[in-house]
């Protein structure tokens, strides 16, 4: 429990006051907003309602996007409000690729990162690349696998930048452990949830965990044996957990977590 995070995706449907609130209820230390519901509140109302709570933020979700305009302005906000919320961990989804030439669109990506790393440093905040599913490609990110992540990271060869990894994202790639064991030192944050069986919508359509068919404990047992040790966020799209009763789904989560995950 002491590392169990409660992403504010997983109740899409409460403000985070109530995010706040429910996870002070039930014992959880760590939140991981995003910026959408961040914005309905405002960060200095947030800090106050988190510190309040006694909770610690364990990222903020999202930068990223560097293939769009305007960029720059928006990931140095997210950097700023990140600072603000006091997390050191701003989450980057990269953006798709605006051609057909997916080299040049991540070479873009490694391009903004690299622009935004003075500005994150300054701050305090280190960017956590998270690379999304392949289907995920045409509309969200062109880095696609851990690989690819790590690759960016090498690249521009600073502790500022690291990797988030995702089990919904990840999970399938042949080459995960390796690539899990190339990531030592690199990893920034880990997210969990499930992938079911018959998925359909593949973006909102994450499972509880232990629903599903990745195996999380092996799944943790290689990002620990890479030396993270940091909080857990527990991040679901799902129309059908963000409509569950509050009582349930906070309990759910809970036992879930204990469960299934480490």
């Amino acid at each position: 429990m002491s590392r169990l995070s409660f992403n504010t995706m997983t109740a899409d449907r409460w403000s985070l006051a109530e995010v706040i609130d429910a996870c002070a209820q039930y014992g959880i230390e760590w939140i991981g907003p995003w910026r959408h519901k961040l914005a309905e509140l405002g960060v200095e109302e947030a800090r106050r309602r988190i510190d309040a709570a006694g909770l610690k933020v364990s990222s903020l979700c999202r930068g990223g996007f560097f293939t769009a305009p305007n960029a720059d302005e928006d990931n140095r906000r997210a950097v700023e409000e990140a600072a603000a919320l006091g997390t050191d961990v701003l989450v980057l989804v990269c953006g798709p690729p605006a051609t057909k030439d997916l080299q040049a669109a991540r070479d873009q990506i490694a391009r903004g990162i690299e622009r935004l790393l003075p500005y994150a440093i300054e701050h305090g905040v280190r960017l956590g690349i998270e690379p999304l599913h392949p289907m995920m490609i045409g509309e969200r990110s062109a880095i696609v696998t851990l690989g690819n992540a790590l690759d960016i990271a090498e690249r521009i060869g600073e502790d500022g930048v690291g990797v988030v990894i995702d089990v919904y994202h990840t999970f399938w790639d042949p080459q995960l452990p390796a690539q899990i064991a190339r990531a030592a030192g690199r990893i920034v944050g880990y997210h969990v949830n499930d992938w079911l069986p018959a998925t359909q919508h593949t973006l909102l359509e994450r499972g509880m965990m232990g629903d599903g068919i990745i195996d999380l404990h092996g799944f943790s047992a290689m990002i620990e044996a890479a030396g993270y040790v940091g909080p857990v966020e527990v991040e679901i799209l799902n129309p059908a957990i963000w409509d569950l009763p509050r009582d349930e789904l906070m309990t759910l989560t809970v036992e879930r977590f204990e469960r299934c995950v480490l």
